[in-house]
Protein backbone atom coordinates (compact mmCIF):
# COMPACT_ATOMS: atom_id res chain seq x y z
CA UNK A 1 0.00 0.00 0.00
CA UNK A 2 1.35 3.32 -1.04
CA UNK A 3 2.69 5.26 1.93
CA UNK A 4 2.49 8.86 0.63
CA UNK A 5 -1.30 7.96 -0.14
CA UNK A 6 -2.12 6.57 2.81
CA UNK A 7 -0.64 9.55 5.09
CA UNK A 8 -2.73 11.89 2.84
CA UNK A 9 -5.76 10.24 3.38
CA UNK A 10 -5.24 9.49 7.13
CA UNK A 11 -3.69 13.26 7.74
CA UNK A 12 -4.36 15.92 5.24
CA UNK A 13 -7.90 17.99 4.87
CA UNK A 14 -10.72 17.49 2.35
CA UNK A 15 -13.12 14.75 0.70
CA UNK A 16 -13.74 12.03 -1.55
CA UNK A 17 -15.13 13.11 -4.97
CA UNK A 18 -17.06 9.80 -6.21
CA UNK A 19 -16.61 9.68 -9.89
CA UNK A 20 -17.81 6.30 -10.40
CA UNK A 21 -21.23 6.48 -12.09
CA UNK A 22 -21.51 3.08 -14.23
CA UNK A 23 -23.62 1.59 -16.62
CA UNK A 24 -27.11 1.77 -14.83
CA UNK A 25 -26.35 5.30 -13.72
CA UNK A 26 -24.95 6.92 -16.49
CA UNK A 27 -27.78 7.85 -18.31
CA UNK A 28 -29.54 9.77 -15.72
CA UNK A 29 -25.68 11.42 -14.68
CA UNK A 30 -25.51 12.58 -18.42
CA UNK A 31 -29.05 14.28 -18.11
CA UNK A 32 -28.66 15.92 -15.08
CA UNK A 33 -24.59 17.52 -17.15
CA UNK A 34 -27.31 18.41 -19.94
CA UNK A 35 -27.04 15.61 -22.64
CA UNK A 36 -29.98 13.61 -23.35
CA UNK A 37 -30.36 9.85 -23.77
CA UNK A 38 -30.80 11.09 -27.71
CA UNK A 39 -27.74 12.45 -27.79
CA UNK A 40 -25.83 9.46 -28.02
CA UNK A 41 -26.61 6.02 -29.78
CA UNK A 42 -24.42 3.37 -28.32
CA UNK A 43 -23.09 2.81 -24.84
CA UNK A 44 -19.16 2.84 -26.38
CA UNK A 45 -20.89 6.52 -27.33
CA UNK A 46 -22.24 6.75 -23.75
CA UNK A 47 -18.62 6.36 -22.09
CA UNK A 48 -16.88 8.52 -23.92
CA UNK A 49 -19.04 11.33 -22.99
CA UNK A 50 -19.31 10.46 -19.43
CA UNK A 51 -15.32 9.88 -19.78
CA UNK A 52 -15.22 13.69 -21.12
CA UNK A 53 -17.16 15.07 -17.91
CA UNK A 54 -14.77 13.57 -15.55
CA UNK A 55 -12.08 14.36 -17.66
CA UNK A 56 -13.27 18.32 -17.49
CA UNK A 57 -14.08 17.77 -13.77
CA UNK A 58 -10.63 16.44 -12.98
CA UNK A 59 -8.51 18.65 -15.41
CA UNK A 60 -10.44 21.56 -14.01
CA UNK A 61 -7.98 24.01 -12.08
CA UNK A 62 -10.73 24.02 -9.02
CA UNK A 63 -10.31 19.86 -9.08
CA UNK A 64 -7.09 19.48 -6.93
CA UNK A 65 -5.19 17.98 -3.67
CA UNK A 66 -5.66 21.10 -1.76
CA UNK A 67 -9.33 20.02 -0.78
CA UNK A 68 -9.47 16.68 -2.52
CA UNK A 69 -8.46 13.94 -0.80
CA UNK A 70 -9.45 11.21 -3.65
CA UNK A 71 -11.33 10.19 -6.25
CA UNK A 72 -13.40 6.86 -6.66
CA UNK A 73 -13.12 6.22 -10.10
CA UNK A 74 -14.99 3.33 -12.53
CA UNK A 75 -12.80 0.83 -14.32
CA UNK A 76 -13.46 2.02 -17.66
CA UNK A 77 -12.30 5.53 -16.20
CA UNK A 78 -8.90 3.56 -14.72
CA UNK A 79 -8.23 2.12 -18.74
CA UNK A 80 -8.55 5.34 -20.27
CA UNK A 81 -5.77 8.26 -20.27
CA UNK A 82 -6.13 12.02 -18.98
CA UNK A 83 -3.79 14.46 -21.10
CA UNK A 84 -1.55 11.51 -21.90
CA UNK A 85 -1.16 9.74 -18.50
CA UNK A 86 -3.80 6.87 -17.22
CA UNK A 87 -6.16 8.30 -15.18
CA UNK A 88 -5.02 7.03 -11.67
CA UNK A 89 -1.38 8.25 -12.44
CA UNK A 90 -2.95 11.68 -13.46
CA UNK A 91 -4.81 11.94 -10.45
CA UNK A 92 -2.14 11.22 -8.17
CA UNK A 93 0.84 12.77 -9.82
CA UNK A 94 -0.62 15.95 -10.97
CA UNK A 95 -3.42 16.74 -8.75
CA UNK A 96 -1.78 14.99 -5.87
CA UNK A 97 -5.24 13.17 -5.43
CA UNK A 98 -5.36 9.61 -4.17
CA UNK A 99 -6.96 7.07 -6.65
CA UNK A 100 -9.64 4.61 -5.31
CA UNK A 101 -11.54 1.86 -7.91
CA UNK A 102 -15.18 0.71 -7.99
CA UNK A 103 -14.92 -2.73 -8.11
CA UNK A 104 -18.38 -4.11 -7.22
CA UNK A 105 -20.34 -5.21 -10.70
CA UNK A 106 -23.68 -3.84 -9.54
CA UNK A 107 -26.85 -4.83 -7.47
CA UNK A 108 -28.20 -8.02 -7.31
CA UNK A 109 -32.00 -8.22 -7.05
CA UNK A 110 -33.64 -7.06 -3.57
CA UNK A 111 -34.21 -9.77 -0.86
CA UNK A 112 -34.74 -9.93 2.73
CA UNK A 113 -35.05 -6.08 2.14
CA UNK A 114 -31.20 -5.34 0.70
CA UNK A 115 -29.81 -5.52 -2.50
CA UNK A 116 -26.18 -7.71 -2.13
CA UNK A 117 -23.65 -6.94 -4.50
CA UNK A 118 -23.45 -9.90 -7.77
CA UNK A 119 -20.98 -11.90 -7.82
CA UNK A 120 -17.01 -10.57 -8.75
CA UNK A 121 -15.75 -13.38 -10.03
CA UNK A 122 -12.84 -11.42 -11.92
CA UNK A 123 -12.34 -9.63 -8.69
CA UNK A 124 -8.60 -10.78 -8.22
CA UNK A 125 -7.74 -9.87 -11.54
CA UNK A 126 -9.32 -6.64 -11.71
CA UNK A 127 -7.24 -5.87 -8.12
CA UNK A 128 -4.08 -6.72 -9.62
CA UNK A 129 -5.10 -4.57 -12.45
CA UNK A 130 -5.48 -1.52 -10.30
CA UNK A 131 -2.68 -2.04 -8.49
CA UNK A 132 -0.65 -1.89 -12.10
CA UNK A 133 -2.09 1.16 -12.92
CA UNK A 134 -1.89 2.97 -9.48
CA UNK A 135 -4.90 2.83 -7.51
CA UNK A 136 -4.48 2.86 -3.80
CA UNK A 137 -7.91 1.05 -2.78
CA UNK A 138 -11.45 0.56 -3.86
CA UNK A 139 -15.12 1.14 -3.51
CA UNK A 140 -17.80 -1.31 -3.35
CA UNK A 141 -22.09 -0.84 -3.18
CA UNK A 142 -24.63 -2.18 -1.47
CA UNK A 143 -28.34 -1.34 -0.10
CA UNK A 144 -29.99 -1.90 2.65
CA UNK A 145 -34.18 -0.67 2.26
CA UNK A 146 -35.48 -2.44 5.33
CA UNK A 147 -33.99 -3.35 8.51
CA UNK A 148 -34.32 -7.10 8.25
CA UNK A 149 -32.10 -8.60 10.54
CA UNK A 150 -31.16 -11.34 8.37
CA UNK A 151 -30.74 -8.52 5.24
CA UNK A 152 -28.41 -6.43 7.01
CA UNK A 153 -26.29 -9.23 8.35
CA UNK A 154 -25.94 -10.50 4.84
CA UNK A 155 -24.88 -7.21 3.41
CA UNK A 156 -22.06 -6.84 6.40
CA UNK A 157 -20.45 -10.01 5.77
CA UNK A 158 -20.60 -9.49 2.39
CA UNK A 159 -18.31 -6.14 2.32
CA UNK A 160 -16.33 -7.51 5.36
CA UNK A 161 -15.38 -10.65 3.28
CA UNK A 162 -14.25 -9.64 0.62
CA UNK A 163 -12.92 -6.11 2.10
CA UNK A 164 -10.31 -8.36 3.60
CA UNK A 165 -9.23 -10.04 0.38
CA UNK A 166 -8.84 -6.07 -0.84
CA UNK A 167 -6.75 -5.99 1.95
CA UNK A 168 -5.03 -9.27 1.59
CA UNK A 169 -3.72 -7.79 -2.19
CA UNK A 170 -2.41 -4.38 -0.96
CA UNK A 171 -5.28 -2.06 -1.09
CA UNK A 172 -7.28 0.29 1.01
CA UNK A 173 -11.15 -0.98 0.59
CA UNK A 174 -14.06 1.46 1.10
CA UNK A 175 -16.99 -0.27 2.74
CA UNK A 176 -20.81 0.74 1.60
CA UNK A 177 -23.26 -0.63 2.75
CA UNK A 178 -25.61 2.55 1.34
CA UNK A 179 -29.39 2.76 3.51
CA UNK A 180 -32.01 4.20 1.57
CA UNK A 181 -32.37 7.73 2.49
CA UNK A 182 -36.05 6.69 1.40
CA UNK A 183 -36.09 3.65 3.99
CA UNK A 184 -39.19 3.47 6.40
CA UNK A 185 -36.92 2.15 8.84
CA UNK A 186 -34.24 3.80 8.26
CA UNK A 187 -33.08 4.13 11.84
CA UNK A 188 -33.52 0.77 12.75
CA UNK A 189 -31.29 -0.03 9.96
CA UNK A 190 -28.48 2.12 10.65
CA UNK A 191 -28.92 0.86 13.95
CA UNK A 192 -28.34 -2.67 12.97
CA UNK A 193 -26.03 -1.64 10.64
CA UNK A 194 -23.67 0.42 12.84
CA UNK A 195 -23.86 -3.06 15.50
CA UNK A 196 -22.99 -5.50 12.23
CA UNK A 197 -20.05 -3.07 11.30
CA UNK A 198 -18.44 -3.59 14.97
CA UNK A 199 -18.83 -6.89 14.99
CA UNK A 200 -16.90 -7.33 11.71
CA UNK A 201 -14.22 -4.57 12.70
CA UNK A 202 -12.94 -7.04 15.57
CA UNK A 203 -11.91 -9.70 13.24
CA UNK A 204 -9.61 -7.27 11.30
CA UNK A 205 -6.07 -8.00 12.02
CA UNK A 206 -4.39 -5.27 14.43
CA UNK A 207 -2.48 -2.88 12.59
CA UNK A 208 -4.86 -2.81 9.93
CA UNK A 209 -7.46 -0.55 8.60
CA UNK A 210 -10.46 -0.07 6.42
CA UNK A 211 -12.48 2.73 5.22
CA UNK A 212 -16.31 3.17 5.57
CA UNK A 213 -18.60 4.94 3.23
CA UNK A 214 -22.52 5.57 5.15
CA UNK A 215 -25.16 7.09 4.41
CA UNK A 216 -25.73 10.28 6.39
CA UNK A 217 -27.60 8.94 9.58
CA UNK A 218 -30.98 10.31 11.11
CA UNK A 219 -29.34 10.93 14.57
CA UNK A 220 -26.31 13.20 14.36
CA UNK A 221 -23.19 12.17 15.19
CA UNK A 222 -24.58 8.61 14.85
CA UNK A 223 -20.70 7.14 13.68
CA UNK A 224 -18.64 9.17 15.96
CA UNK A 225 -17.75 5.55 17.57
CA UNK A 226 -16.60 4.33 13.84
CA UNK A 227 -14.59 7.31 12.94
CA UNK A 228 -12.54 6.97 16.23
CA UNK A 229 -12.50 3.55 16.12
CA UNK A 230 -8.34 2.27 15.86
CA UNK A 231 -9.14 -0.39 12.84
CA UNK A 232 -11.00 2.50 10.65
CA UNK A 233 -9.11 4.88 8.55
CA UNK A 234 -11.99 7.06 7.74
CA UNK A 235 -15.38 7.39 7.49
CA UNK A 236 -17.28 9.20 4.45
CA UNK A 237 -20.39 9.79 3.55
CA UNK A 238 -22.32 9.47 0.54
CA UNK A 239 -25.34 12.10 -0.69
CA UNK A 240 -27.63 9.42 -1.30
CA UNK A 241 -30.00 11.44 -3.31
CA UNK A 242 -29.66 14.47 -0.78
CA UNK A 243 -29.74 17.56 -2.59
CA UNK A 244 -26.04 19.24 -1.95
CA UNK A 245 -27.54 21.78 0.14
CA UNK A 246 -29.31 19.31 2.22
CA UNK A 247 -25.96 16.56 2.49
CA UNK A 248 -23.75 19.44 2.93
CA UNK A 249 -25.95 20.88 6.45
CA UNK A 250 -26.33 16.80 7.59
CA UNK A 251 -22.60 16.27 7.04
CA UNK A 252 -21.51 19.17 9.15
CA UNK A 253 -23.47 18.34 11.92
CA UNK A 254 -21.50 14.88 12.01
CA UNK A 255 -18.41 15.72 12.69
CA UNK A 256 -15.40 13.66 11.86
CA UNK A 257 -17.30 11.96 8.55
CA UNK A 258 -16.02 13.62 5.50
CA UNK A 259 -18.15 13.64 1.97
CA UNK A 260 -17.84 11.53 -0.37
CA UNK A 261 -20.42 12.50 -3.03
CA UNK A 262 -21.05 11.62 -6.29
CA UNK A 263 -24.56 13.45 -7.61
CA UNK A 264 -24.18 16.65 -5.16
CA UNK A 265 -20.72 16.70 -5.99
CA UNK A 266 -21.94 17.62 -9.65
CA UNK A 267 -25.21 19.03 -9.22
CA UNK A 268 -25.22 22.42 -11.05
CA UNK A 269 -22.38 21.37 -13.71
CA UNK A 270 -23.14 21.49 -17.18
CA UNK A 271 -22.28 20.40 -21.10
CA UNK A 272 -22.94 23.61 -22.05
CA UNK A 273 -21.47 26.24 -19.59
CA UNK A 274 -17.93 27.38 -21.07
CA UNK A 275 -14.93 26.53 -19.17
CA UNK A 276 -14.97 29.46 -17.34
CA UNK A 277 -18.36 29.01 -16.11
CA UNK A 278 -18.10 25.69 -15.43
CA UNK A 279 -14.89 25.99 -13.81
CA UNK A 280 -16.49 28.61 -11.37
CA UNK A 281 -19.47 26.28 -10.64
CA UNK A 282 -16.92 23.41 -9.49
CA UNK A 283 -14.96 25.91 -7.49
CA UNK A 284 -18.33 26.59 -5.40
CA UNK A 285 -19.06 23.13 -5.37
CA UNK A 286 -15.91 21.64 -3.81
CA UNK A 287 -15.53 24.79 -1.48
CA UNK A 288 -19.05 23.98 0.10
CA UNK A 289 -18.97 20.32 0.16
CA UNK A 290 -14.65 20.88 1.80
CA UNK A 291 -16.22 23.37 4.06
CA UNK A 292 -18.98 20.62 5.48
CA UNK A 293 -16.57 18.39 5.42
CA UNK A 294 -14.38 20.10 7.92
CA UNK A 295 -17.17 21.10 10.57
Amino acid sequence: MNSEMLAKVRDEAGFIAALDQSGGSTPKALRLYGIPEDAYSSEAEMFDLVHAMRRRIITSPAFNGDRILGAILFEMTMDREIEGMGSAEYLWKVKRVVPFLKVDQGLAPEADGVQLMKPMPDLDALLARGIGKGVFGTKMRSVIKLADPKGVAAVVDQQFDIGERILAAGLMPIIEPEVDIRSPQKVEAEAMLKAGILRRLEGIPEGQQIMLKLTLPSVDGYYTDLVAHPKVLKVVALSGGYTRDEANAMLARNPGMVASFSRALTEGLSAQQSDAEFDAALDASIAGIFAASMA
